[in-house]
């Protein structure tokens, strides 16, 4: 299959509550009078068919998929980096979300980038050339662009996951060896301060060898609900929290430890977003969507797009162009990923992770312990309360929400001053666009920094935790892909290190 025959057969998938026929043929519409403006449109642009003339200086930026995560890079090349880079071109299925990504640049102050449906990337490339090329698409499309921007001579910053399943994974570590290029994954996590500073402490070796670590995250009823409404809600979309989520927490693990993943057991189940908890909590059945919903005045988990202005420009008034709907009922049959799991991870120095998601608590963060042979590091934060594509800030730590403590093997508990960071993901991001776009950068001992290596073993672990959940029994990863190189991790203290002699007691 062509690339473009892949796109569009991903682009032409139907949604769930649309019968097959309906969709194509409003998807059909849709598409081929978006191809007609956006050709046109590129046409004028351009002046013809052939190559673009570009003699600025700037470092050239595409980005696939505008939706809401990609905000975040359009606004940082246009306003903060933009003496230095310039958006060129944009591409995604929706002729409506494109127009408005276009709006965002002239609100910032830029000339907007030419627009291209998903099936002319290959055009868009030849034309305007970009330097790198950030992919911000359903997860499940991340291979395709990834693989064919390297293909045709561009670097790539993808964000998380870098993809959803085993073979897309080969895909891009071979295409990324055979053509050279590069490929980032922005894992804003890393450039947390206070996530940061526990790597920090591990390095210098406070705690000796670390044997294992025990790691939940939580995601509240605001948060975790919100990937129950959403493509999320579908493996083949986005690979389960396992992978989509949790992709985060395991780079975080794997950095923290400068270690690589071996071996994966994990178990799963989804028992609170279902139908039957919906008539528990007192509604007479689940619903296709919230927006003209007959039960909406009663249930807790209605989300509404028509009145938050953001998602009702970025979703409710483009659903006619893909048909679809950002605010599906949580608690529908049709959804297959798990809101509950468990996993258990062995790593190559030896270490034991013990993992747990859940999407339905209380409270939103994560708690971590360090088990080490001179002691214990802890290490909480609490996050804000968020949602996707509204103003709420994404990984924001809710004020007074860091502990790091560390515990001697026979001593008395030290509370660490923590290093906070402000805004979206700790004060991540901010650091994150920082390394991306700034042509002054700064020697990183932690080296942040995260590739397509350091990808790999992330969503791997995620990847062989699904097949464990599926077959019950423990999965390597090297059975699924193999070829991934070790990624650039600082070195740790030796474990043949001589230790200290335990206090008596």
């Amino acid at each position: 299959m062509s690339f473009d025959d892949n796109v569009r057969q991903n682009a032409l998938k139907p949604i769930e509550g649309i019968s097959r026929r309906d969709f194509i043929q409003r998807a059909a519409v849709s598409m081929a009078a978006a191809g007609a403006v956006l050709r046109a449109q590129a046409s004028v642009a351009d002046g013809n068919d052939g190559e673009s003339v570009n003699s600025s200086p700037r470092r050239r930026y595409a980005i696939v998929g505008v939706g809401s995560r990609s905000q975040m890079f359009q606004d940082a090349i246009e306003t903060q980096y933009s003496d230095f880079c310039e958006l060129t071109a944009i591409c995604d299925t929706n002729e409506g979300r494109l127009a408005l990504a276009r709006s965002r640049s002239t609100l910032n102050g830029q000339q907007p980038p030419r627009a291209y449906i998903a099936s002319d990337f290959d055009r868009l490339v030849e034309h305007h050339r970009p330097d790198e090329v950030i992919v911000t698409t359903m997860d499940s499309t991340h291979d395709q662009y990834i693989v064919r921007a390297m293909e045709l001579g561009c670097d790539v910053i993808t964000e998380k996951p870098m993809t959803t399943h085993a073979s897309k994974c080969q895909a891009i570590v071979d295409a990324q060896r055979q053509t050279g290029r590069q490929c980032r994954v922005t894992f804003n996590y890393r450039y947390s301060p206070p996530r940061t500073q526990v790597k920090q402490l591990l390095d210098s070796g406070l705690i000796g060898d670390v044997l294992s670590v025990d790691f939940n995250w939580l995601l509240n009823t605001h948060h975790g609900a919100d990937y129950f409404r959403r493509w999320h809600s579908h493996k083949a979309n986005s690979g389960g929290l396992l992978v989509h989520k949790a992709t985060h927490h395991f780079d975080l693990v794997n950095w923290w430890l400068s270690a690589i993943p071996v071996s994966v057991y994990a178990k799963g189940k989804r028992e609170f977003y279902t139908p039957e908890m919906a008539k528990r909590i007192g509604l007479k059945s689940y619903h296709t969507r919230c927006h003209e919903c007959p039960e909406a005045d009663l249930c807790g988990f209605e989300f509404s797009l028509a009145n938050n202005a953001k998602l009702r420009q970025l979703y409710l008034e483009n659903e006619q162009f893909d048909g679809y709907f950002r605010d599906r009922c949580v608690f529908r049959p049709d959804i297959d990923i798990e809101d509950t799991m468990n996993a258990v991870v062995e790593y190559d120095n030896g270490a034991l992770l013990s993992y747990s998601l859940n999407a339905f608590n209380a409270w939103e963060g994560y708690t971590i312990a360090f088990n080490g042979t001179k002691g214990r590091l802890e290490h909480s934060i609490v996050e804000q309360t968020y949602v996707s594509g509204t103003d709420t800030v994404q990984g924001g730590i809710a004020a007074g929400g860091i502990q790091t403590r560390f515990v001697p093997l026979r001593g008395e508990a030290e509370d660490i001053s923590v290093d906070s960071g402000a805004g979206s993901h700790g004060g991540g991001d901010e650091l994150l666009l920082d390394d991306l776009f700034s042509p002054v950068q700064q020697a990183d001992q932690q080296l942040r920094a995260a590739d397509h290596r350091s990808g790999a073993y992330s969503v791997m672990i995620g990847i062989a935790g699904n097949h464990s959940i599926e077959q019950d029994r423990v999965v390597r990863i090297d059975e699924l892909v193999q070829g991934i190189d070790y990624p650039d991790y600082p070195q740790t203290p030796s474990r043949a290190d001589r230790l200290p002699m335990p206090q008596k007691i």
